[in-house]
């Protein structure tokens, strides 16, 4: 096919089954990994809530039936997890997933389990004007840059962007230790830390994570707690008139502007942070309110470089299929 602007040859489309699998949503997509800018477009989009299905393959095909006419033989999933003999190993997933029998049902020639924020990471390149929200503004820099996202889990990655492309750090940085940044928070710690050996940070800034969190403000404060739901506690913080919600939300956002500038820091992330995960979309015009801008400055003589460093929320949505077939078709090449 001839590009009729400039007489050259475009390429033929490479489409590939993409997926971003967590533990409340699979979200799917059609991607042609052949345009340019690497990753390619999103040809067709489909977001899916995984109790409602069996499993994966169910998922798949109701995809492929929904968007027909195109030729599939390579899909790439992006999970946080692991394959361990033949299958996918994650906490979070709602239903086996057996590799072989997925390639089979499909008739897929290639399969490719990447990280999911991985993928995410290697999606933010690609991001254009408008497409985030500051949360702290400052003129982006050459450097790494970070993703976070609080959701079912705590996810982490690092982009190492490089004259021939980028590098992608996958990372479990929501397994690190819970930094609390004042005496109230030291106070939550031993509650949260109560018969266990470890409190990792996902413990608190996750989505179970802002229950345990509520629960245990709740109990420091001698108040009863009637929220059960991460969305419930958001929903009851965001209306105003429930002050317990409202200051475990207060809590959560201090605690991870803390977190988020410990790893600025500790990778110099120069280039910026991207915010995403389930849970901070709809915090967007609460979080540059809360204590989290005041806790990532809070670094001593860091300070001054975290000036630099900017922080945008953006949403997970096509991003994660967009990186999981980029990834994919880059390690192909």
């Amino acid at each position: 096919m001839r590009d009729r602007a400039w007489g050259a040859v475009a390429p033929e489309p490479r489409v590939m089954l993409a997926a971003d699998v967590g533990g409340t949503h699979a979200r799917i997509g059609l991607v042609d990994a052949a345009a340019p800018a690497g990753a390619g477009g999103v040809l067709a989009y489909e977001r899916y809530a995984g109790a409602d299905w069996p499993g994966l393959a169910e998922i798949f095909a109701d995809f492929l039936a929904r968007h027909p006419g195109h030729a599939v033989d390579e899909a790439a999933i992006a999970v946080a997890g692991y394959v361990r003999d033949g299958e996918l190993v994650a906490e979070n997933l709602r239903w086996p997933v057996r590799l072989a029998e997925l390639r089979e049902r499909l008739r897929l020639r290639s399969l490719r389990v990447v990280n999911d924020f991985e993928a995410l990471a290697y999606a933010t390149q690609y991001l254009g004007a408008g497409e985030s929200l500051a949360v702290i503004d400052a003129p982006a820099a050459a450097g790494p840059v970070a993703v976070v996202g609080p959701g079912t889990g705590l996810g982490c990655a690092l982009l190492l962007p490089d004259g021939n492309g980028a590098t992608v750090l996958p990372s479990e940085g929501g397994h690190v230790a819970l930094a609390p940044g004042n005496e109230r928070e030291m106070a939550l710690l031993r509650l949260l830390g109560r018969g266990r050996d470890y409190v990792h940070t996902g413990h608190a800034l996750s989505g179970p994570g802002l229950v345990n969190l509520y629960r245990a403000v709740a109990e420091l404060d001698g108040l009863p707690a009637i929220h059960t739901q991460p969305e419930q506690i958001s929903a009851a913080a965001l209306d105003g008139g429930d002050a317990l919600a409202l200051d475990t939300l207060h809590i959560f956002c201090a605690m991870l502007g803390g977190f988020v500038g410990d790893l600025a820091v500790l990778f110099k992330a120069s280039g910026g942070v991207y915010l995403a995960g389930g849970i901070l979309p709809q915090l967007r015009e609460f979080l540059p309110r809360s204590a989290f801008r005041e806790r990532f400055f809070n670094k001593g003589v860091m300070r001054g470089f975290l000036a630099g460093v900017p922080v945008r929320l953006i949403e997970h949505g096509r991003l994660g299929v967009l990186g999981a077939a980029g990834l994919a078709a880059r390690d192909e090449a």
